[in-house]
């Protein structure tokens, strides 16, 4: 199959510009981003700058694969990072559009590659619990509820791709926090940190840049890994009910 390709194309600090390339042979069953790499190797060869893209696991675990197809953060499958976007999703002879994740607080670093570090400030904020950490305990010497460890599991699934961030049309980071936030605040390990970790968290999300919640759920429908939009109703509570507790006490949590 043939497809023709609109690539933005852009370095840090310029102004960017979409260009179109022809990829041509291209075998159904391969991924988008092997697709792009034989783009890029044609562009290698015939003494033409390279399209930049970030990937790793190449197996939808790392959330490197920032792509926007065609509007879609990841593409038009669904649940699916770019990576896992296979050209037998297209038909021969389409259009593709490929952009960067769209976001003030994702600057892009060079054409489809953008700098998420946002997102590790904001782990860093919260992203830690105060109980040792030394040998293995047994399974049983913390109960921790199944309604509970089930939850805890569903919200540390997110891969940190940043697909919700790009789909939102406020560019809110809500889904994301709400899901780092809630893999430990459900867990009995993460309890004492609990509202200083989501002051910290939320407060470092809005230093950084990211937008209000449109409570239009397109976070929810562009996760790869499902995170659902019950995750933001629980830190919106959690955030509440810390604010108070630390106006109560008179004393910051967040510090």
């Amino acid at each position: 199959m043939n497809v023709t390709l609109k690539v933005w194309r852009q370095s840090a600090g310029e102004k960017g510009r979409f260009e179109r390339y022809e990829a041509r042979n291209c075998n159904p069953n391969m991924s988008f981003l092997e697709m792009l790499d034989e783009v890029n190797e044609d562009l290698t060869n015939s003494g033409k700058e390279p399209i930049v893209f970030e990937h790793d696991c190449r197996e939808g675990i790392c959330g490197c694969c920032s792509l926007v197809i065609n509007g879609e953060p990841h593409g038009p499958e669904y649940r699916v990072a770019s990576c896992q976007t296979y050209m037998r999703s297209f038909k021969d002879g389409d259009v593709i559009t490929i952009e960067p994740f769209r976001s003030k607080a994702f600057p892009v670093i060079k054409d489809l590659l953008v700098n998420r570090g946002a997102f590790d400030r904001i782990i860093q904020a919260g992203g830690f619990i105060s109980v040792s950490t030394g040998s293995a305990p047994d399974a049983n010497s913390i109960p921790v509820p199944k309604v509970s460890a089930d939850l805890s599991m569903d919200a540390a699934a997110c891969i940190g791709c940043g697909a919700c961030v790009a789909a939102c049309k406020n560019g809110a980071a809500m889904l994301f926090v709400s899901a780092k936030a809630a893999h430990l605040n459900l867990l009995p390990q993460g309890l004492a940190e609990k509202d200083r970790r989501v002051l910290a968290m939320v407060g470092t999300m809005d230093a950084e840049g990211f937008g209000s919640c449109s409570n239009t759920y397109a976070c929810e429908a562009a996760c790869p890994k499902g995170i659902t939009v019950d995750f933001i109703a629980k830190l919106n509570r959690d955030y509440a009910l810390a604010s108070v507790r630390t106006k109560l006490l008179g004393t910051d949590v967040a510090a």
